[in-house]
Order: C-alpha cells, then sequence, then structure tokens
C-alpha cells in the first residue's frame, strides 16, 4: 500500500514535467507556411486546323450489266441452213458476224415472180404504144375519108335541092357520112382511153416493184447477222430447225463497255451537286440538256473488284441516274459506265468486267477547301477548340461534309486554331488545358484529305 503511494508520488511530478515540455514547444513553434491552392491544367489531345481540299465522295455496290444486249430475233420464217460454229454460249463473235441463215428458195422463188410480173406490165405497155400510134394512123385516115364523105353529102343535098337526085340517093350519102363519122368518133375514143391504160400498167409496175423490193428484203433477212462485237449468252437454234418469225434464236451481252447500277441513300447523292457556298448559283437542270449538266460537274467514277487480297480497279463515268427512289431503303441508283470493260483485260491481272459481277462503285465530286477534323470531335453541333488562353471553348458548327471518320469544315474555324479530340473529363468550358498535339492523327487526316 505504501509502496503504491510512493510510486503515484514519484510518476506524478514526471508526467507535469512532461506536459509542460510539450505546451511550452508548442507554444513557441512558428506556424506553418500558407501555400495557395494553384489551378489544374488537364491534359489533352488538340491537332492544328489547316485548310486542305476533300473530294465529296459516294460509294455504292451494284451488279454488272452490259451496256448494249442484242436479241437475234428473224423476221421471217425459214429452215436454219447454217449456224455459226461459235454461236455457243459464252463464245465472243466479231460485228457483222453471220450468226444464222435460213433457207432462201420461197423469197427467191418471189423474186423471181415479181420480176416476171414487171416485164409483162412493160410489155404492156410498150403494146399500148403501138396500139397507139397504130390508132393515129387509123384516124388520119377515117378523117380524110370522112372528108370525102361530107364532099359527096354536099354533092347529094345539091343535086337533091335541083330536083336531079332522089331521097333514096340522098338518104344513102347521108348515112355513109354518119357510119364514116362513127368510125372517126370510135377511134378517138380508143385513143382517149390510152392515158388511162398507160397510168394503169405503170401503177401496177409499181405495185409489182414494191413486191420486189418485199422479197428481196425478205431474202436478205434471211441472214441474221450481229451489229456489234458480243458475247453470247443465249442460244436455241439448231441446223435444220424451223425457224419462225418473232422467236428469239440467240441473245448477246455486248463487250465494249459495262454498266453498274449503284444504290447509295439520296442524302449522300445529293452532295455531290450541292454548291460550295451559298453564294454560288444553283444549277438548273434542264431535261433536254441533262447529260450536258452532269458532265460540267466533273464528277470522276471508279469501279472496284475484290477478288482476294487483290483490288482491281477501272474508270468510269456517271452516265445517269435512276428515275426512282427505293421506298424501303431510301437509295437512289446511280448508273455508272466503263468503256472497253474487255479489251483492257490482262491475264492473270485484270479479269473482264462480266455481267453479274459484284462490285463497288466510287463516285467523286470536285475538290472542296475547308479543314478536316475527326468525326468525332464534333459533340451535339459543337467542337472542342483550345484558344489563345489554352482554355476550352465549344463552338457552334455546321460541317460542310460528313463522310467516312472525318468531316469538313468550311466556316467558323480559322486556320492555326487548336481543335480538342479527347474529350476532357469533367466537360467545362472556360477550364483550363494542357496541349499536347496529336502529330499522327494530323498525318493521317492529312492523308484523308488528299487521297479523297
Amino acid at each position: 500500500m505504501k509502496s503504491g503511494f510512493k510510486l503515484v508520488l514519484m510518476t506524478l511530478p514526471l508526467v507535469a514535467v512532461g506536459v509542460g515540455f510539450v505546451a511550452f514547444t508548442i507554444a513557441t513553434k512558428p506556424a506553418p507556411a500558407q501555400e495557395e491552392i494553384a489551378e489544374r491544367a488537364t491534359a489533352v489531345r488538340v491537332i492544328t486546323a489547316t485548310t486542305t481540299a476533300v473530294s465529296p465522295t459516294v460509294s455504292g455496290f451494284g451488279l454488272v450489266a452490259p451496256a448494249r444486249t442484242f436479241e437475234a430475233i428473224p423476221q421471217v420464217t425459214g429452215t436454219a441452213e447454217y449456224v455459226n460454229p461459235m454461236l455457243k454460249k459464252g463464245d465472243i463473235l466479231p460485228e457483222g458476224a453471220l450468226l444464222v441463215r435460213l433457207s432462201a428458195s420461197d423469197y427467191k422463188l418471189a423474186i423471181a415472180q415479181a420480176k416476171a410480173n414487171i416485164r409483162a406490165a412493160e410489155a404492156k405497155l410498150a403494146e399500148i404504144a403501138v396500139s397507139e400510134a397504130n390508132l393515129k394512123a387509123a384516124l388520119a385516115i377515117e378523117e380524110e375519108t370522112l372528108s370525102l364523105k361530107a364532099s359527096d353529102l354536099e354533092r347529094v343535098e345539091k343535086l337533091f335541092a335541083a330536083g336531079t337526085a332522089s331521097q333514096s340517093a340522098r338518104d344513102a350519102a347521108r348515112a355513109a357520112y354518119l357510119a364514116q363519122q362513127q368510125k372517126v368518133q370510135n377511134l378517138k375514143n380508143s385513143i382517149a382511153l390510152l392515158p388511162t391504160q398507160r397510168q394503169v400498167q405503170n401503177e401496177q409496175i409499181a405495185v409489182y416493184k414494191a413486191t420486189l423490193a418485199t422479197a428481196e428484203l425478205n431474202l436478205a433477212r434471211t441472214e441474221l447477222r450481229l451489229p456489234f462485237a458480243a458475247r453470247v449468252s443465249m442460244v436455241n437454234v439448231e441446223v435444220g430447225q424451223l425457224v419462225r418469225t418473232g422467236v428469239s434464236v440467240a441473245s448477246f451481252d455486248g463487250i465494249a463497255a459495262a454498266e453498274i447500277e449503284a444504290q447509295v441513300p439520296a442524302a449522300d447523292l445529293l452532295r455531290l451537286f450541292r454548291p460550295k457556298s451559298s453564294d454560288e448559283p444553283v444549277i438548273a437542270l434542264n431535261p433536254s440538256a441533262v447529260s450536258e449538266v452532269m458532265s460540267g460537274l466533273d464528277l470522276k467514277a471508279t469501279v472496284q473488284l475484290k477478288l482476294g487480297d487483290t483490288l482491281v480497279e477501272w474508270p468510269a463515268t456517271l452516265d445517269r441516274i435512276s428515275n426512282t427512289i427505293d421506298p424501303k431503303t431510301g437509295t437512289v441508283g446511280m448508273i455508272v459506265r466503263v468503256d472497253n470493260a474487255y479489251t483492257t483485260a490482262e491475264l492473270g491481272r485484270r479479269p473482264p468486267l462480266t455481267k453479274g459481277m459484284f462490285v463497288k462503285a466510287t463516285l467523286n465530286a470536285r475538290p472542296v477547301d475547308g479543314i478536316v477534323i475527326p468525326r468525332s470531335a464534333l459533340r451535339n453541333g459543337q467542337l472542342m477548340i483550345a484558344n489563345a488562353d489554352s482554355r476550352l471553348e465549344l463552338r457552334p458548327i455546321t460541317p460542310y461534309l460528313v463522310q467516312d471518320g472525318i468531316a469538313l469544315i468550311t466556316d467558323g474555324v480559322e486556320d492555326g486554331e487548336k481543335i480538342v479530340v479527347s474529350t476532357p473529363i469533367p466537360l467545362v468550358e472556360g477550364m483550363l488545358l494542357s496541349l499536347h498535339p496529336d502529330t499522327i492523327l494530323m498525318e493521317t487526316l492529312a492523308k484523308a484529305g488528299s487521297a479523297k
């Protein structure tokens, strides 16, 4: 008990001394230095706005079809005497090649009959000419005889008036005169009919000549020839087969040019024709000059075919625009034409553009100058700009063009301005930024702009 009391008496002074020392130290120690809290800059990636030329581009897919096709349809009926040995599906025939020859016997007989009819009619004309000469000669004789009969009648009339001629003599002279007058009149009537007979024969000759021309035309139609170089797509004829008028014996696909109707969104196609600025006049589309207007737009087209790891490309031209819009997809067909679809083929490297190939068609308009940015840099119609004080500015922007992964701005951004391409968190307008140029992205955008 006494030892515990002594322990307390010894401990209390030590504790008091320690507490006093601590209190003295705290009271005499100087206060800590005050530091102001500085604004922290948020690190972001930026690109420098640079004017670049970009061509508005539209792409679509479609099937290759020949620009020209031909159906060999006979215009006459006959038996096939000859069929071109190369008239087989897939073969290529040159322009003017004889495809099928039909039996021409009936048409040769028709020609001979028409020529005979013409000769007969011409002989009849010659007969009419001879008859006319004979009738005129006979008329001259009969008119002279009529003059004599008139003189006899006049002499008898004088004698009858003098009482030296009888009534019967007078009647006989008068009857002879009238009979001769009838002969003259008959000859004149016959001569008057000759022009009409001649006209009838001339018209008959014209009919026979038309029949001859028809027969000769039908004879020419017994041979079916190819009007242009083409590839056989269908054959429906053999030697000895009866070929009927209006029934196709073969069909062909032209090899000179190919067409592709690529389906593209109507809104995408429209941007190819929009003016570069509001000051540029809108092109008035005159229906009678559509081709001229389209050629003046300087549109460039290409057709691409993917063959494994190889991409084959052909230059093309925009030929026309389809007249309808698909109500389900909202797409419209742009029809591009590739000339020399077969002649530019290279064995092992470039195949010919054949019907049914599925290809990609791309159409490029004239380049437009503007600032190229990533499409993702636009947020709800606003572009993040780092101003001269490195603070965030949200600027409303309407892009002129948005395609693929880029957007083209023609108004609202100046060259040299810093465009923020990474979103700071939290996003607060006016916040301080730490700018880090994204050189790789700028190089990619430059290539994208030049490639378009």
